[in-house]
């Protein structure tokens, strides 16, 4: 993707996003990913095969930064709720989960995304899960009526991520819990690099610096923040990263800015 100037304007900025992963939703590369296997990108992400084979193919993009929903512990009768559901992987994997007591909502802002995931739920016969459209700075559900938030590398996507986080507080039971993957900076990017649109579409210029992501979490009212685990962000080299590819995952580790993929739990307190 040639480099293009990012939007300033946080709306004009989330519509450059929609129509990105409108995209993707048709068949393109997305966040992380790009010409490696669907499969093999998953499963280094902690997917399991057995899951992966239950699931419809489309569901998978291979567009994630890990699988939040491994470790969730998740529980039967849970309501679960998915910001970015995308094509509904985890959606369907929660789902199963839950159980038929339980219920799983994925909200997504791209009319694309969420026929493809409605798609997916009719053909493994998914009745407790149901896609809303949204943004996820506001959440289409109401307040305290859920148990589990978990969320994909999608919240760097958001230029207002404080927000998003205000919201996950706000729709959580008192005790519910917030698990999610994402890609966060050790060091800050170069401007040549936060101006480029297509690496913020691959879910690097819209990261911010990790001490200030776990600010923000905490700054919403949750407590029991905790790093479960984090990696180095890689890339295939031939992904939508584009000059991001270069920058930040080159031979030169020490020498450029580092980003890395987080996974993070916190809790609303009771």
């Amino acid at each position: 993707m040639s480099k293009q100037s990012k939007a300033s304007d946080p709306r004009e900025l989330r519509e450059q996003v929609q129509k990105g992963y409108a995209e993707v939703a048709k068949g393109g590369s997305g966040c992380c990913s790009g010409s490696i296997d669907k499969q093999e990108r998953s499963e280094s992400l902690g997917y399991s095969r057995e899951d992966l084979a239950a699931l419809p193919a489309a569901a998978n993009l291979g567009a994630g930064c890990g699988n939040p929903t491994a470790a969730a512990e998740i529980q039967v009768g849970e309501t679960v709720l998915d910001l970015g559901s995308g094509a509904g992987i985890d959606c369907f994997l929660a789902a199963k989960k839950v159980g038929p007591r339980g219920k799983v909502i994925g909200v997504d802002m791209t009319e694309a995304m969420l026929a493809k995931a409605r798609q997916n739920a009719e053909q493994v016969g998914a009745e407790n899960v149901e896609f809303r459209q949204g943004i996820i700075e506001e959440l289409p559900v109401e307040s305290g009526t859920v148990d589990l938030i978990l969320s994909n590398c999608v919240i760097n996507l958001s230029p207002e991520k404080g927000r998003v986080f205000a919201e996950a507080h706000r729709v959580l039971k008192p005790g519910g819990r917030m698990l999610i993957s994402d890609i966060v900076l050790e060091k800050l990017l170069p401007e040549e690099l936060t101006d480029d649109l297509g690496a913020h579409l691959g879910c690097l210029a819209g990261a911010t610096l990790k001490e200030h992501y776990l600010r923000l979490v905490k700054d919403a009212g949750f407590t029991g923040v905790e790093v479960l685990s984090e990696m180095p962000f890689e890339s295939d080299g031939d992904g939508p990263n584009g000059l991001a590819d270069k920058l930040c995952c080159g031979a030169d580790a020490d020498d450029v800015p580092r980003a890395i993929s987080l996974k993070l739990r916190a809790v609303k307190s009771r």
